[in-house]
């Protein structure tokens, strides 16, 4: 008996329609060659964990109903006094999505997520790193449907890091402005 495999809409929408354009736009000679997003990762930092460690763990709670998979809690390397830091202590909850929960997140993030965002006028488009990376920051994580909005005793936020296989910072952004990104103009 064969099993029948789930593929994300927006992962049939890459090989479909993103891969032409990007040969199309960037002149690739081979299909391997076609930027792709590599994998999501999701940071959320707890600062008020210095004087509850129960934050964290309520935090990797409320990421791991964004992600759909257990979050890594973070643990300070060095002792800062100043912040009372103790070395080993948690502070805060990361996860990294690849797959078919990566294309699920992303598809999340576009459509639900942003613009849910107060005041939001689309992504800035400086924000790469250099090598294809995409990095951007949401104030409240209760954008996203997942999170009930009565439940929720504070509002985190969260660093979301898009990691993608393309060399330049062009092509990275021509990937995700296939895939729906709302960057400004």
């Amino acid at each position: 008996m064969a099993e029948v495999t789930y593929i994300p809409r927006l992962k049939s929408h890459y090989e479909d329609v993103v891969r032409k354009a990007m040969i199309e736009q960037f002149g690739y000679k081979n299909v391997m060659e076609v930027p792709v997003i590599d994998k999501i990762v999701i940071n959320m930092g707890v600062g008020e964990a210095t004087a509850d460690t129960k934050k964290v763990q309520t935090a990797a709670g409320d990421l791991a109903m964004i992600a759909g998979q257990k979050p890594v809690i973070t643990r300070a390397r060095k002792a800062i006094s100043n912040f009372k830091l103790r070395e080993n202590q948690p502070v805060g909850a990361k996860v990294t999505l690849r797959k078919v929960r990566m294309y699920e997140f992303v598809d999340r993030l576009v459509n639900i997520a942003l613009p849910r965002v107060r005041d939001f006028r689309g992504l800035n488009p400086k924000s790469f790193d250099g090598r294809g990376n995409y990095a951007l920051g949401i104030k409240e994580h209760i954008v996203f449907p997942e999170i009930n909005y009565d439940k929720v005793d504070q509002m985190w936020g969260m660093d979301i890091i898009v990691c993608t296989t393309a060399k330049t910072d062009d092509e990275a952004r021509a990937l995700l402005k296939a895939f729906n990104f709302p960057f400004r103009q």
